[in-house]
């Protein structure tokens, strides 16, 4: 069963990260959907943390990728090059050939690097000299950035956040939490022996299985005008777009399986819409300038929908 499955990876995973165990869900339902996951918060929450433990719990080729402003896409893509030995001519893999994908401080790097990874998150496969390659699957990446930090940064394009799944704050612990973070990495680092609990082709078959999840006509159109409420909205410049509604369907497959449920409900659309749909929209500069945020429009949206109810 897809739940009982879900809680040992989360269970597997919070032998490293203290408490969270919403955001790890938030994440298992990415990972169920095969999406990409956008973790955002300040330096030192456990961003990377997080990532490196759940590409551990998964049993997954796993690669990082440090963003840089000197990284170049062919450090991401990979490259062909003349083999002196064989006289021919050989192509070098680069770390995005692998299953789960760490994309460290993204936004550290040149928009011409963050665009190498575009036709790899939307399509599975990356071109090099007109050769296009498939990638591993399931394939994920995990990218984090700091909000914060400006100086040396490039914003993503929409092009490019709109191909994550999900985005994904942390957030501070509390003191009970921040308490048990310093006892258990006080003498080591629970990370080092983290091993999986999920073969890839289990995995593979509960993303199958997901997508199985029954979710009644009235319920569909909920997530259809949700959606579009976003694109109608008069503060919002650019809404969700088709990608984004699809993205919230299959999340709330995903949530209503980690829930042990068969079938979707409109609270997981209500759950799940802040985060798969913020990152989606962008609101008018004088409504920025208000001090008006994506997440205020997104939960006025969620609010103001009529929810369906059963006749």
């Amino acid at each position: 069963m897809i739940a009982d499955r879900m809680k040992q990876i989360r269970d597997n995973i919070q032998q490293v990260i203290v408490g969270k165990a919403e955001q790890i869900n938030l994440a298992l339902v990415a990972v169920l959907c095969e999406g990409h996951i956008l973790i955002e918060d300040v330096p030192g929450i456990g961003k990377t943390t997080l990532a490196k433990a759940m590409a551990a719990s998964l049993g997954c080729a796993f690669r990082r990728i440090q963003f840089t402003p000197d990284l170049l896409p062919s450090d991401v893509t990979g490259i062909n090059y003349f083999n002196q030995k064989s006289q021919e001519w050989e192509f070098r893999a680069g770390p995005v050939f692998a299953q789960v994908v760490l994309a460290d401080e993204i936004n550290r790097a040149t928009p011409r690097t963050q665009s190498a990874l575009l036709e790899a998150m939307q399509e599975r496969q990356v071109t090099v000299d007109g050769e296009t390659r498939p990638l591993p699957r399931p394939f994920l990446v995990l990218a984090t950035q700091n909000p914060i930090e400006l100086e040396g940064t490039f914003p993503l394009p929409e092009a490019q956040v709109d191909r994550f799944f999900i985005r994904l704050p942390i957030g501070y612990p509390t003191e009970d939490e921040e308490n048990s973070i310093l006892l258990r990495f006080e003498r080591t680092d629970p990370l080092g022996t983290l091993s999986p609990v999920i073969a890839t082709d289990d995995l593979m078959a509960m993303q199958a299985q997901a997508c199985e999840i029954h979710v009644e006509t009235s319920v569909r159109n909920y997530v259809v005008a949700i959606s579009r409420a976003t694109r109608e909205h008069a503060e919002v410049a650019l809404g969700a777009s088709p990608r984004g509604t699809m993205a919230l369907y299959h999340a709330a497959q995903a949530w209503a399986a980690i829930q042990g449920r068969a079938f979707v409900v409109p609270d997981d659309i209500k759950k799940l819409a802040p985060f798969v749909l913020t990152h989606r929209i962008l609101i008018q500069p004088q409504v920025r300038l208000r001090g008006r945020k994506p997440e205020d429009i997104v939960a006025e949206i969620v609010e103001t929908v009529p929810v369906p109810v059963e006749s």
